[in-house]
């Protein structure tokens, strides 16, 4: 994956979210984000874009950018929206995509940001979609959704405080569509780890499998078709972050 790979699928996400914003209207509750109407959700989403454009001007090690409140009126906010997803992409277009800057992943770099606002975009269009009753027709491309899923699994997951976790065992996660496979250990008090199988034959805990879609929205924890087998609690760990 590269800058513009990621970029492309900003813009692409974030048009599929406006239009199914405006589609459903304000008050609209959004089940996969318990607590949440439409409304707050988009304030939500352009929190998260004044984050990543403020994070950019931040050097890795400093501190996390506050964002400000979100209108409360759904024009405002997805005015505010529109204004700070032209900014962030005209940012992410024209930085060193390898700057060293602030990022609650590891390593952050502006490439990196376009990656975590193009996922962000796409599972909250998705959120959105369900609330239209078409999350179902929506399928997302086998190589965008990997991707997401191994932001997830490599980045995202280990994230937090685990020394009190007593999670012990491996979760095999493979999407057959986008020939790709990850092996996530869990050891009791550190953060997992993940990495390529390597070993077809390998024993694990639990298996998640399915299309990358169905994979990509059990790690984001949304309703999803991918099977899972064995120790369905182990399996649940990365959808409950």
């Amino acid at each position: 994956m590269d800058l513009d790979f990621h970029l492309d699928a900003f813009h692409e996400q974030a048009e599929a979210f406006r239009r199914a914003v405006l589609k459903s209207g304000p008050d609209a509750a959004v089940p996969t984000c318990p607590g949440w109407d439409v409304r707050q959700l988009t304030g939500h989403v352009a929190q998260a874009y004044w984050r990543a454009r403020e994070s950019l001007k931040v050097e890795r090690g400093g501190s996390r950018p506050e964002a400000p409140e979100a209108p409360a009126d759904l024009d405002a906010a997805l005015s505010w929206w529109d204004e700070l997803r032209t900014d962030l992409r005209t940012e992410l277009s024209t930085v060193d995509p390898d700057l060293p800057v602030y990022a609650i992943f590891a390593g952050g770099t502006p490439a990196g940001w376009a990656r975590r606002v193009a996922h962000e975009t796409a599972i909250h269009r998705l959120d959105v979609e369900l609330v239209l009753g078409q999350g179902g027709d929506l399928v997302f491309d086998p190589e965008l959704a990997a991707d997401g899923i191994d932001e997830m699994l490599t980045k995202l997951l280990p994230l937090g405080d685990w020394s009190t976790r007593e999670h012990s065992g491996t979760v095999l996660y493979h999407a057959a569509d986008a020939g790709r496979a990850w092996l996530v250990t869990y050891r009791p008090g550190e953060p997992p780890t993940t990495g390529a199988p390597s070993d077809a034959g390998l024993e694990t805990d639990a298996t998640v499998a399915g299309t990358a879609d169905a994979l990509y929205r059990r790690v984001w924890g949304r309703p999803s078709s991918a099977l899972v087998t064995g120790d369905t609690t182990l399996a649940g760990v990365a959808a409950g972050r």
